[in-house]
């Protein structure tokens, strides 16, 4: 099966680029996300393609006031890998790994137009490769790059510039669960567990990453703190596994209070970085989590659809609300200088996790 990806000289294996491995779990994704350096006008997307699953899907969402409003694109992938587009919803590659843009054609009220631009060499965070007894949970690569946005979002007629606005984009590839579950679980079953932690944060001069993975008892299976500073090259970001993210939750719930980051770079300067959330984004609105629109859910061979969701209802318990991004003020201290800035701190914490007390699957 030959596609206009083999046209590149981008093939790793003997097989046409329509074919990924063997795992029908392997996904290719997009991320980005926005917010004014007062954390106000939030919005993110996120674009993936499922090759062995044959389906890509993508999705828009912002919040406007107490509404994040959504939506939500699937279509049959016919094996073109290299066709951005589903629905109203285009990725374009400007510059690789410096600037993409990202277009969502009027879809009942909600449209954009927005061009991303990175601070600097995108990070590569260390390979996710994580397995419940013999079976691959998640096995992937991902390269992270904070930046600023240009162009304007549109709501019900309501059109505002987002000039100005910093955020964050990713790209990850590999193995996740995607579509359908599994009818046969890994034996013997355990209860879901999963700990995670992402925070992306622009200041004034940089940025500053920090991501961590724990198991239930609390033990670190991926963690990394980079400090990257605007315009360094990969050599020139400063990266450190010692560093810790202490977290207060908000009483009833498993999103946080606050959270303390400390970390050590081999320059020897100590870092520490208070978060304090706001606005929780639900990443519901983007398929994470999503009951009816999950990444990778065959929907047909083209479904669209607008979704608003009030987030003065939002519960503690609900499975599809406990994946967010809270947009947080960050004041940072680093070799003794502070900076305040923006950033997100993304939270998924399901099933038992020791240190906080949690012992059921979604309340305690």
């Amino acid at each position: 099966m030959l596609t206009k990806g083999d046209e590149y000289p981008i093939h790793q294996t003997a097989e046409p680029i329509a074919y990924s491995g063997t795992d029908r779990n392997f996904y290719d994704r997009y991320f980005f996300n926005g917010y004014q350096a007062d954390g106000s006008d939030f919005f993110a997307i996120a674009f993936g393609v499922y090759p062995h699953l044959n389906v890509a899907d993508a999705h828009f969402s912002c919040i406007r006031g107490d509404v994040q409003h959504c939506v939500h694109a699937s279509r049959l992938l016919d094996m073109e890998r290299m066709d951005l587009t589903v629905g109203p919803i285009t990725i374009e590659i400007v510059e690789p790994l410096k600037s993409l843009r990202v277009i969502v054609d009027n879809h009942e009220g909600i449209s954009a137009n927005l061009t991303f631009v990175g601070r600097a060499f995108p990070v590569e965070e260390p390979r996710f490769t994580r397995r419940i007894g013999p079976r691959t949970f998640m096995d992937y690569t991902r390269m992270t790059q904070n930046g600023h946005w240009q162009g304007w979002i549109e709501v019900d007629g309501i059109r505002r510039d987002i000039d100005g606005a910093v955020g964050t984009r990713d790209r990850s590839w590999g193995i996740r669960p995607i579509g359908a579950s599994d009818p046969q679980p890994t034996v013997p079953q355990t209860i879901p567990q999963f700990y995670w932690l992402w925070s992306p944060v622009n200041f004034h001069d940089g940025a500053l990453y920090f991501h961590v993975n724990d198991d239930a008892q609390g033990r670190h299976w991926n963690i990394r703190a980079v400090w990257c500073p605007d315009g360094a090259a990969a050599h020139e970001m400063l990266e450190s596994d010692a560093c810790e993210m202490a977290v207060t939750l908000k009483p009833g719930w498993r999103h946080a209070e606050q959270a303390v980051l400390t970390a050590e770079f081999p320059d020897g300067r100590h870092v520490t970085a208070v978060f304090e959330p706001g606005t929780a984004f639900l990443m519901r609105g983007i398929g994470y989590g999503h009951p009816e629109w999950p990444h990778g859910g065959w929907k047909g061979a083209l479904s669209v659809a607008r979704e608003d969701i009030d987030l003065t209802t939002v519960e503690a318990g609900r499975a599809d609300h406990l994946h967010i991004q809270a947009v947080s003020r960050v004041t940072m201290t680093i070799g003794g200088e502070s900076r305040i800035g923006t950033g997100i701190l993304e939270q998924l914490i399901l099933g038992a996790y020791e240190p906080l007390g949690l012992k059921s699957i979604f309340n305690d």
